[in-house]
């Protein structure tokens, strides 16, 4: 291969190359994608045809199952055609490509789930003034806002991240390109990059994950003081889950970009990529939306219509 950024191909060493059950992580892989992309299309489709969930929860809730797809959906094929063909290489526009559009899809994440929960907090703590803190404009513009950080940190990081120097040894220890895992390969001084990832990575993961901190607090204040067992129980039972849904993509990628140079392993990091680019999307239609009654009161309405149409 030759040496420049726009000539040479990098290599992405995989997500199985150094395991023995190979096979079984592939099937286990592809299957929990496809189910996550069949359950996130299924949900924005059932949202979208029921008018009853045609409010800025279930909005948000879209809009978040369409970013895991888009996230899914620019991470496993990739990954998928690698491991069946055996050809690994990968140009640098398509890992430029890569960390935009992962960086994109997971910050704006990052600030949707923040959405979500000052959602929560309003319906639970604010119920009768919820159309009025909780409005259509409010809520597209918190659903732009997220879509357009994302988008510049996304730009910002795969811009930064290619215009170094690689060395002749361009093997990715990962399954997609991502940031950091490239910037190892750089044959420059880094520094000044990773502090400003670092500062991006403060905006981007602790300031959204404190507002959720602060929504869900708030919360569980409101749930304590009410008098009725049962709606205590679900509202308990619905944040609680909603957590550690929070919990697991959150805690991920703090791991991933805020933990300081000296204690990363390139296979700590794969394993812990694959968390909130595969398993996570997967659990955000069940635990955001099918434990919800008004969805499953919209799933048995779309079930019973298409029952309905295939006895016609």
């Amino acid at each position: 291969m030759k040496n420049g950024n726009t000539t040479s191909y990098f290599i992405l060493l995989g997500l199985f190359n150094h395991t023995e059950a190979k096979l079984f992580l592939f099937v286990m892989v592809v299957t929990t994608s496809f189910a996550s992309l069949v359950g996130n299309a299924f949900m924005i489709f059932l949202i979208h045809q029921d008018a009853r969930l045609h409010t800025p929860m279930y909005f948000l809730l879209s809009q978040l199952s369409l970013m895991d797809m888009m996230l899914v959906s620019t991470i496993v094929p990739k990954m998928v055609t690698d491991y069946l063909t055996g050809e690994k290489f990968i140009s640098p526009a398509g890992c430029g490509l890569q960390i935009f559009f992962f960086i994109t899809l997971g910050g704006g994440e990052c600030f949707l789930l923040a959405a979500m929960s000052y959602d929560r907090y309003v319906a639970v703590c604010h119920p009768l003034r919820y159309p009025i803190l909780m409005n259509w404009q409010l809520c597209l513009r918190m659903t732009l806002g997220s879509w357009v950080l994302g988008s510049a940190d996304g730009l910002m990081q795969a811009a930064a991240t290619l215009s170094f120097p690689f060395c002749d040894a361009r093997e990715i220890n990962h399954f997609f390109c991502e940031a950091p895992t490239l910037v190892r390969l750089a044959c420059a001084d880094t520094f000044v990059f990773e502090y400003v990832m670092y500062i991006c990575c403060v905006l981007m993961l602790l300031v959204p994950f404190s507002l959720i901190l602060i929504s869900y607090s708030l919360i569980l204040a409101a749930i304590l003081q009410m008098h009725f067992r049962e709606a205590r129980k679900k509202a308990f039972t619905t944040c609680s889950s909603h957590l550690s849904v929070v919990g697991l993509f959150y805690g991920a990628a703090i791991f991933t970009y805020m933990q300081p140079k000296s204690y990363r392993s390139a296979h700590h990091d794969k394993v812990v990529s694959v968390f909130y680019t595969i398993f996570t999307p997967i659990l955000n239609p069940l635990i955001y939306s099918l434990r919800n009654r008004e969805v499953k009161l919209a799933l048995r309405k779309c079930l019973g219509q298409c029952s309905a149409l295939s006895h016609d």
